[in-house]
């Protein structure tokens, strides 16, 4: 969704919008993915009444506010079901927008007095597949920055340094500035989401990236907009994040690790299970480090170490199915 969208949404909805990013500010992709979820819903709700147009095109801008506040959980399950069968939404999918209609209810209910009580307090969520993350081994991550070349390679090996040791967001990435990192003191403030910092302690390894590449980082023909931007594109902008995927990507297909899922952010899940696993950090390190808001998200690492320790245990030599039925018959 645009957000020259949010015009054509009713009254009510694009107050939640200026609430949501102004008041609890949350980045613009996340307050534009709260509308969205809801413009679904709303237009679910008047399905009926476009029995000829496209789903995507059913209009909601003179939407009846009285059928928003009449929604209640039995709607959001008719509407979830829709979005299954239908739509195909994965079980991912839905649960983001169960959290949407719950956000959008309860400021109907708290913030805005539209509502006597929360009808969509007790929504039960899809159930989710527990899956651990993706990530490198030590040797894969090695091989990642060895294969790192080209006219841009001091960049490319930064970026790729500060991924792998930092354990950065893609968003964290392209958003630092120069006058973020403080090379004297070996520190890097980072914004994260809802824009809160948190400082990170920079290792010798990523001091000495950045320092390389700091010597041939562009300096003439930046624009004043983008002249703090610490990572430059070719085109002397500040480094997008669709560049610095398709740099993930090139590297990950050069080192023979294509085509296995991995992505920018299973960089920043590499970064996570190696300090975890070789440089024993504490969990709670850890998720200051990562800027979790749960403990929880960041306990999906142990759980990772707890995987590999029962695969060792079912890859010893001695795990031989017959020997326990020969033990036993030498006990006869």
């Amino acid at each position: 969704m645009k957000k020259e969208e949010i015009k054509e949404m009713p009254e009510l909805v694009q107050r939640f919008y200026n609430y949501q990013s102004a008041v609890k500010n949350k980045s613009k992709l996340t307050a534009l993915e709260y509308v969205s979820d809801i413009r679904s819903f709303l237009r679910f709700m008047i399905l009926d009444d476009y029995p000829d147009t496209e789903f995507e095109k059913i209009p909601v801008s003179d939407y009846d506010e009285n059928l928003i506040l009449k929604a209640n959980d039995d709607t959001v399950y008719a509407f979830l079901s829709f979005c299954k069968d239908e739509r195909n939404n994965n079980e991912n999918t839905r649960s983001r927008k169960i959290s949407s209609i719950r956000t959008f209810y309860k400021w109907l209910a708290f913030t805005e007095k539209r509502l006597d009580s929360d009808p969509m307090e007790h929504l039960d969520s899809p159930k989710l597949k527990k899956s651990l993350p993706k990530y490198l081994t030590l040797d894969e991550s090695l091989d990642l920055l060895r294969h790192i070349d080209g006219n841009n390679r001091q960049r490319d090996y930064c970026i790729i340094t500060l991924f792998l040791n930092c354990g950065l967001r893609l968003s964290e990435l392209v958003s630092l500035n120069l006058n973020d990192i403080n090379l004297k003191e070996k520190t890097m403030i980072v914004t994260g989401k809802g824009n809160k910092q948190r400082m990170i302690y920079l290792n010798d390894t990523c001091v000495y990236a950045i320092n390389e590449y700091l010597k041939i980082r562009p300096t003439e023909g930046i624009s004043l907009k983008n002249k703090n931007a610490l990572f430059i594109s070719r085109n002397k902008n500040r480094i997008s994040p669709k560049t610095v995927q398709h740099i993930v990507y090139t590297l990950l297909e050069k080192s023979g690790l294509g085509g296995k899922g991995l992505s920018t952010h299973k960089l920043r899940h590499t970064a996570a299970t190696l300090m975890y696993q070789h440089g024993g950090t504490d969990v709670m390190l850890l998720k200051e480090m990562l800027g979790h808001e749960s403990l929880a998200t960041t306990q999906i690492y142990t759980h990772i170490q707890n995987e590999q320790l029962r695969a060792a245990v079912e890859n010893n030599p001695l795990n031989i199915p017959s020997a326990k039925s020969e033990t036993e018959d030498a006990g006869e």
